[in-house]
């Protein structure tokens, strides 16, 4: 993931600055405000600004994934991509169980946990999967993420600024 967010920092860094270059990478599926929080860090961006920032870059194509990834994963199907979106839902199905177990309470803690597989995306990919209502995956990812960004901001501010 370092590879990543530095391959995207040199490509972008010079051009947009910190903030926006945060902001893009946890806009990404994957790297998240896991990947956007390193790079704030990197690009010296306040802590405060980086929470925000990450946090609102996470959590905006949450409702997006929720609402269209039935008719996206039709409309890729039709398309000719069967063999990709059945691999997107047999990612998700594998997951599902984490999740179904504890609704609400899964959802939070499995977006909560900055590792990769976890996340906003993914956790909204399940969310659609398991057919929850659009308000309380809202509201679960949200939370997840809150915590998510609390962590990384600990361990990318913290630990991390504390040994460099």
């Amino acid at each position: 993931m370092n590879g990543i967010i530095e391959r995207i920092i040199e490509i972008l860094g010079g051009d947009i600055g910190g903030e926006w270059v945060a902001f893009i990478i946890s806009l990404l599926p994957i790297l998240e405000l896991r990947g956007g929080t390193l790079a704030a860090f990197a690009l010296g961006v306040p802590l405060w600004k980086a929470f925000l920032i990450c946090g609102i870059g996470t959590l905006l194509p949450v409702p997006f994934v929720l609402l269209f990834f039935r008719q996206i994963m039709q409309w890729l199907r039709n398309i000719g991509l069967e063999k990709f979106v059945q691999k997107i839902e047999a990612r998700a199905e594998r997951k599902r169980e984490k999740v179904e177990k504890y609704k609400k309470i899964g959802l939070i803690l499995f977006v909560a946990i900055p590792l990769p597989g976890t996340g906003a995306w993914t956790g909204s990919v399940i969310a659609a999967v398991l057919g929850m209502r659009f308000k309380h995956a809202f509201i679960s990812i949200a939370i997840g993420t809150l915590i998510a960004d609390i962590l990384m901001c600990l361990i990318s501010y913290g630990i991390i600024g504390w040994i460099f």
